[in-house]
């Protein structure tokens, strides 16, 4: 895998002071033309052995090309806020726009890497790793990505050289440390790890490039010319960026399906609604202060047909948490910013850390929903798409959160009611557009295309729960017992502990979920036991806002932070990289 690697590639000054002018003026030029394309961004890993030259690398792009449509970001072990985070989620936020380079000194690899070599990550856990690696690149590059992958490598006599080199002089001996000699000590075991990750991550997508980093000029030189090379490449493929097509969806030859097997005549009485609204409502109020959330995440993905009710669904779960806890993301077509990047970036970037809830009214299913049937995206894209979300949610649960996601279903009968009615009231007529009725016109193809998610998407970490919503009190209640229920599956909530009250499931039925016989009421609590309960609640949301107030002030100071880094790296401001 090294042998190139080692065999003493030198370039001599006099070639060097040729080659150099040559280069720096072609890159500028290639650059200038990536951002006038502006159609696909650069991703540039910089990894490697220590004291090979990743910082010195990364300083001489700087110097030979335009700082202002540079940004480079330094990956080292994962802070605490994103280690509440999923593993991927501070690169997610990383990536560059449309038309720039982003660099990355360490990457997503070196971590994995780092614990592989500790022995806190066992060989299985790390090959998976590298699979979700390579889908996540596959993705990258499936959006339209260049994704550029060094390896500068140094033997182990070499690597010993460098970095006595580098400490005997005193402009570059801060960058030698305790951890770099220890580093040296487990080359061997660098190595054998380093081989196997090349070679299970070495994608015809994502290539690696391997860098001999002995020599500084055969360095700079090396990884600048693969750069141009890579631009020019990908600025003359004029061919729209495809992934292979998905076999084709078994025909539904019956007509059943999950949306016209539901029973859309299931409904609430308005004071069994209030009931079971308030006991829902408690139930989920008390488990967003169980100790066992602080350690989970709970994001709650709303979809469903116009005028289905998922404002009001929203609404109920909303008085049920503490403000300061949660997030709502309304999701309306991609900005200038969105587009620029993957489609998922602008929902990466909002996951709540532990302890927190993001509630999506609408979500990243619209590429399968909306972009397929308006046309807003090739096949390809939306086909693809189904493997890319189910990898990005089990993301999400392996780090930590509860996905949660509801779609709200109405017949064609009722949402026409609805849209009528919504036309008529005049605080309720900008609910209702013009957008909404020629929806009504595709109703058979987003019916399809319902059908064919929830299929491909309802997974066990991450099912989808579907909501008759001809009724209003019934989805509400529905959605809320959804969420406590699931809830008390993943906090492992003792249920006989913990009593609770099972939902009608119409006005008139008197068994409860599952056929089963409904409990029996309990008594009314009195007036002083709702009050000494009420005492209770309010300590206990007092102490919740103490340390959700403190935790707000370490976020906002990281968000500041990253804010200013940001700006300044757009700005062409450059910090100086560390090798």
């Amino acid at each position: 895998m090294f042998e190139s690697a080692e065999l003493g590639h030198k370039i001599d000054k006099d070639t060097y002071k040729v080659e150099e002018p040559k280069l720096r003026a072609a890159l500028l030029e290639a650059q200038d033309q990536l951002r006038e394309n502006g159609s696909f961004p650069v991703i540039v890993l910089i990894s490697g052995v220590d004291g090979s030259g990743k910082g010195e690398t990364i300083n001489t792009l700087y110097e030979w090309m335009d700082p202002r449509y540079l940004s480079t970001r330094t990956f080292s072990a994962p802070t605490q806020e994103e280690r509440e985070r999923p593993s991927m989620w501070r690169f997610w936020r990383a990536l560059p726009k449309k038309g720039r380079i982003g660099i990355a000194a360490g990457s997503w690899y070196s971590w994995p890497i780092a614990e592989r070599i500790a022995g806190d990550l066992s060989r299985a856990d790390f090959d998976q790793r590298m699979d979700e690696l390579n889908r996540f690149e596959e993705m990258l590059v499936n959006e339209g990505a260049l994704v550029l992958k060094f390896w500068i490598h140094l033997s182990k006599t070499a690597q010993r050289e460098r970095l006595q080199s580098i400490e005997a002089n005193p402009l570059t001996r801060w960058r030698v440390t305790k951890a770099s000699w220890d580093r040296l000590k487990t080359y061997d075991k660098l190595q054998e790890v380093a081989g196997h990750l090349l070679r299970t991550t070495n994608t015809p997508w994502a290539p690696w490039i391997i860098v001999e980093g002995t020599d500084d000029r055969y360095r700079s030189l090396t990884v600048g010319k693969t750069i141009l090379e890579s631009l020019h490449k990908r600025l003359a493929d004029k061919r729209e960026q495809t992934s292979p097509v998905a076999p084709p969806f078994s025909p539904r030859i019956d007509r059943l399906d999950v949306l016209s097997a539901l029973d859309m005549t299931q409904s609430l009485a308005k004071k069994v609604y209030e009931t079971e609204l308030a006991t829902w409502q408690g139930r989920l109020s008390e488990m967003m202060r169980h100790p066992e959330f602080k350690k989970r995440a709970l994001i709650l993905a709303f979809e469903g047909s116009d005028a289905a009710g998922k404002g009001g669904a929203i609404r109920r779960v909303m008085s049920a948490m503490d403000a300061r806890q949660y997030q709502i993301i309304p999701i309306a077509a991609p900005n200038e910013e969105e587009r620029a990047r993957p489609y998922l970036w602008r929902f990466w970037r909002h996951m709540p850390r532990l302890g927190r809830v993001t509630i999506f009214d609408r979500t990243w299913y619209g590429r399968v929903l909306v972009e397929r049937v308006e046309g807003f995206c090739s096949q390809a894209d939306w086909l693809r798409a189904y493997s890319e979300i189910n990898d990005f949610e089990h993301d999400l649960w392996r780090a930590g959160g509860i996905v949660v996601k509801f779609w709200l279903q109405i017949s064609d009968e009722e949402q026409l009611r609805r849209f009528e009615e919504r036309a008529k009231v005049e605080h309720k007529r900008y609910k209702i557009t013009e957008e909404d009725w020629r929806n009504r016109e595709k109703a058979g193809a987003y019916h399809e295309a319902v059908c064919d998610m929830v299929d491909r998407t309802s997974t066990g970490t991450a099912p989808w729960t579907i909501v008759e919503s001809n009724d209003k009190y019934f989805a509400r209640v529905k959605v809320l017992r959804t969420i406590c229920e699931r809830l008390e599956k993943e906090l492992k909530i003792d249920l006989a502990k913990e009593p609770r009250m099972v939902i009608t499931r119409g006005a008139t039925d008197e068994a409860g979920k599952d056929g089963q016989p409904a409990p029996a009421k309990q008594a009314p609590k009195t007036k002083a036991e709702r009050a000494k309960e009420l005492r209770a609640e309010k300590a206990r949301a007092a102490k919740q806002a103490k340390e959700l107030a403190a935790s707000e002030a370490r976020e906002k100071a990281t968000a500041a932070k990253e804010a200013k880094a940001a700006k300044a790296a757009e700005n062409g401001e450059k910090a100086r990289p560390t090798a």
